[in-house]
């Protein structure tokens, strides 16, 4: 066969950030976008690598020889491209077989259909998306290469919100759930528009390893709760009592005190705190609110999350 598709999903990970790579519960929910990728055999020997963003603008295009993919070539071009070559390198390490006819080439093309910015997963769909494509488990993949919890990976291929936990690195445990909350429509995802160096909260979170056991137990009990959660009113509690442990454990002020003091309803950092996406509860349409503070990226949870379940 000439002509290879796959697809993964993009992700947002609800609950147990920072702790989940210890092992707690987290809510992780695959999007309903993400990103294709299209191979094409071709005589000529070079793999030519052409990524492309939503509005169909090219954010990467490369051409280079597979009989170097093994050499000093991984060394060569900007972090964008060392990156990819690093994940075909280890690609080729896991599945001697993944392309080893030097004779043959390959045409690239990826597509996102979310705004590469919005830090839904560039990474994480490209690592899936190769994974397939070379027959090898993601999570190796990921592992060797970017490193993290490997929920992501995990929304990658999954068609309805899971709780994921991290207990054998290679082989997470991933359980289906029906989080389809009764009050969806008031839930919001608003994009913050700004990228923050984690390093200290990460920092400030291994400095208490001695209290995570504790945490863990506390935002696991969360995450129960919250899959059962039928009322608003609860979820609201439930999420400003996750924002209170995170923050806690991080030495970072929720985001709600830091940028939204004045606002109504509930916030909760989706992920690493102070960048991307935030979870916002609202009785109404929170657009206005949000836009005088200068965040114009205001998505409904239906819009955003895939909720399909798998068939039976």
């Amino acid at each position: 066969m000439d002509l290879q598709k796959f697809y993964s999903n993009g992700k947002l990970l609800l609950t147990g950030e920072y702790l989940v790579l210890d092992g707690a519960k987290a809510i992780a929910l695959p999007t309903q976008c993400g990103q294709s990728i299209t191979i094409e055999k071709q005589k000529e020997p070079i793999i030519h690598w052409k990524s492309f963003n939503v509005d169909n603008s090219v954010w990467l295009d490369v051409k280079f020889p597979i009989d170097r993919l093994r050499g000093s070539l991984v060394n060569e071009g900007d972090d964008t491209k060392k990156r990819l070559l690093e994940l075909l390198v280890a690609a080729m390490h896991y599945n001697p077989k993944f392309l080893a006819d030097k004779t043959t080439g390959y045409k690239v093309t990826t597509y996102l259909d979310f705004n590469r910015s919005w830090g839904l997963g560039t990474s994480s769909t490209l690592v899936n998306n190769i994974a397939q494509w070379a027959n090898i488990n993601p999570y190796r993949l990921l592992r060797k290469t970017f490193g993290g919890s490997g929920y992501d990976i995990a929304c990658a291929s999954a068609n309805q919100p899971i709780i994921y936990q991290l207990e054998d690195p290679l082989h997470p445990t991933i359980i289906n759930t029906d989080f389809n909350p009764s009050f969806k429509d008031q839930l919001f995802f608003v994009y913050l528009n700004q990228k923050q160096n984690s390093r200290e909260a990460i920092t400030e979170y291994q400095n208490r390893k001695s209290e995570v056991r504790s945490a863990i137990k506390s935002i696991d009990a969360i995450c129960d709760d919250i899959i059962d959660c039928n009322r608003l009113s609860d979820f609201e509690e439930l999420i400003k009592k996750h924002e209170f442990i995170i923050s806690e454990m991080i030495g970072l002020e929720p985001v709600k005190k830091t940028l939204f003091n004045d606002y109504d309803g509930k916030i909760k950092s989706l992920g690493a705190w102070g960048g991307d996406f935030i979870l916002a509860t609202s009785h109404g349409n929170p657009t206005d609110y949000f836009s005088s503070k200068g965040y114009q990226t205001i998505i409904p949870f239906s819009k955003l999350i895939l909720n399909e379940k798998s068939p039976a």
